[in-house]
């Protein structure tokens, strides 16, 4: 349970990517940051997502502001940069929460992954975090913080994530590289590295409700992650409280990871 203590984040600006509806790790972070008291911007990619975007981004604060941005896209980077620029020019935070994989590599064993879905998914997942990075962190002059989402499956093999567990393993190491990069600035890069969580994208993973028990009988807390739980530990990571924390993967799965077999 959240105990009440003075608003971590008054005073500052945190842009969150991958918001994409009520029930992803993204909203839950961007609602605590909002609880904190920072101010928030928000990006949709699409025009499809861009009204439910902008329906949340009203419920979390009445102030925030929404933006497209294509991850894929080097163009809507920095457009989104310019965006930012103009409308404050500074964030303090920055919330990565973008992950993607074909549903047919996610169905098949990975010996069998496909060279076009091996790329798309270390592209969306993975790569993405080293553009945002760089486009937003001249944003950043007073430092702050870049913070992703990770999973277990990128050090050890989960059935049926396969690809995507690549792409946690690659997005582990960016953050490290990147924390050494911008260090000096003052801006630190960490992910947390969440428990299985009821979320629209988990649905693609094939059997995730039979993940969920399992996770659950085994963990020395004997539950699941509660998505409160994340956002609590992104608070600590985006706020004053985890200034010396940098280039480290933070696991909030109710210590699944340190269980053997």
């Amino acid at each position: 349970m959240y105990v009440s203590m003075p608003q971590l984040m008054q005073g500052r600006k945190a842009l969150v990517l991958g918001v994409a509806n009520k029930w992803s790790l993204a909203y839950a972070i961007a609602q605590a940051f909002a609880r904190e008291g920072a101010e928030l911007a928000l990006t949709y990619q699409g025009e499809r997502q861009k009204q439910t975007v902008e329906e949340l981004g009203h419920e979390l604060s009445a102030g925030t502001r929404v933006y497209p941005c294509d991850v894929t896209n080097d163009a809507e980077i920095e457009s989104l940069v310019a965006s930012l620029g103009n409308d404050g020019g500074r964030i303090d935070a920055v919330v990565h929460s973008i992950a993607f994989a074909g549903r047919d590599e996610l169905s098949r064993p990975f010996l069998e992954t496909s060279r076009s879905g091996y790329l798309l998914a270390l592209e969306i997942s993975s790569y993405s975090l080293v553009a945002v990075a760089r486009a937003v962190s001249p944003l950043m002059a007073a430092g702050g913080s870049i913070i992703t989402l990770s999973y277990i499956g990128g050090v050890r093999v989960v059935p049926n994530y396969n690809v995507m567990g690549v792409a946690k393993a690659a997005l582990e190491a960016n953050v490290r590289y990147l924390a050494s990069d911008l260090g000096p600035a003052g801006i630190r890069v960490n992910a947390i590295s969440a428990g299985p969580v009821k979320t629209a994208s988990a649905r693609g993973v094939k059997d995730f409700s039979k993940m969920l028990e399992s996770f659950a009988a085994k963990a020395p807390l004997r539950r699941n992650t509660e998505p409160a739980e994340v956002a609590d530990a992104a608070v600590f990571l985006a706020s004053d409280l985890g200034r010396g924390v940098t280039g480290n993967v933070i696991y909030v799965d109710a210590g699944f990871q340190i269980m053997g077999l």
